[in-house]
């Protein structure tokens, strides 16, 4: 038996849909006992362990309807699956959820509201990718000059890891030291090197290996650049928003990493950080557009990722961040689901 029921769906501006549903109070009251065991966990009476509270005295606490509240977003996680699969709608971020009517033991009735694949009038990629590759690439052979500025720096960080200081002296950045002889012998002490022509053959093929993925990389990055110019997208603003959020945590973590706090760095600047991030807009846009045309392309060429190393993926990024799940961690651009009062 079905637990909910879809009212309608309409489509909103920016590319957002609105799904408006309703779950009856029996399907509700399924969760009680679910709903009641939670909020145990997070209730401290004296007296009484965590976890421990009568339910009796739970209720007194926090009420009838803060329990139906929690039972609630209880039975609309639960049918949120189906609800997507039935009205057959491709959210690209995880919706925002709101509850719009409620009442002790009555229906309730909620919103489903998330950007869906705008509309994108994808440029002739492959012609595009067939150019941008016939294009004369730069030659990935390692130069002479090359090998000896490689060979140079490593002598350097060799001489200045083995130097040794007085205790409490640090070393000078001006400071001379001697560099080690380029001999059988040293280069035997870097690693599996037979000898000083082995070293030098490996040191130049992985300079070229270095230019070629780099190569790539610049091509990729041009082909790139010319689909997204010559598409046309209709771009969501939450998109755009949530690029923002990305990008404004990342900054902040690594001045958190410098030693510093974002606030004293942006006071620093003379900005706040909605300038800030006015700023960073027009990148926003463009890394959001890109991402669309990538799942884009995807989604035509029927390219699927391999399930086997997505099983990997998850359980590196599970081991990682204790805090996740594994429905988030396969979810390439989600966001918490929001439940609450509209």
């Amino acid at each position: 038996m079905k637990k909910y029921r879809i009212i309608k769906s309409k489509e909103l501006a920016d590319s957002e849909v609105e799904i408006e549903c309703e779950i009856d109070a029996e399907s509700v009251a399924c969760h009680r006992a679910k709903a009641i065991a939670k909020i145990q966990k997070d209730i401290n009476l004296p007296g009484f362990r965590p976890g421990h509270v009568p339910e009796a005295m739970v209720i007194k606490q926090v009420g009838d309807l803060f329990i139906y509240n929690e039972m609630a977003e209880m039975a609309i996680n639960d049918a949120f699956p189906e609800i997507v699969t039935e009205s057959k709608t491709n959210f690209i971020t995880m919706p925002n959820i709101q509850i719009t009517k409620i009442a002790d033991k009555s229906p309730i009735q909620f919103k489903i509201i998330g950007p869906v694949m705008p509309e994108i009038k994808l440029a002739d990629y492959k012609k595009i990718a067939e150019k941008v590759n016939k294009e004369k690439e730069e030659p990935a052979d390692a130069t002479e000059k090359e090998l000896e500025e490689t060979i140079e720096e490593i002598r350097k960080n060799y001489a200045l890891r083995n130097h040794k200081h007085p205790e409490g002296e640090e070393h000078k950045a001006d400071e001379k030291m001697d560099l080690p002889e380029v001999n059988e012998e040293w280069v035997k002490k870097l690693g599996a090197f037979a000898t000083v022509e082995d070293f030098k053959n490996k040191i130049k093929e992985s300079i070229k290996k270095e230019k070629e993925f780099k190569a790539k990389d610049k091509k990729r990055m041009a082909i790139l650049e010319k689909i997204l110019a010559d598409s046309k997208i209709t771009m969501p603003k939450i998109l755009v928003e949530n690029e923002l959020r990305k990008m404004y945590a990342q900054f902040e973590d690594d001045i958190t990493r410098a030693g510093l706090k974002a606030d004293d760095y942006l006071k620093h600047l003379k900005k706040t950080k909605e300038e800030m991030m006015k700023e960073w807009t027009p990148d926003a846009e463009k890394r959001a557009k890109v991402q669309l045309i990538i799942t884009k392309i995807a989604l035509e060429e029927k390219i699927e990722a391999d399930p086997e190393q997505v099983k990997k993926e998850v359980e590196n990024l599970l081991k990682t961040y204790k805090e996740a799940t594994e429905d988030r961690t396969k979810a390439p651009r989600s966001e918490e689901r929001r439940v609450g009062k509209e």
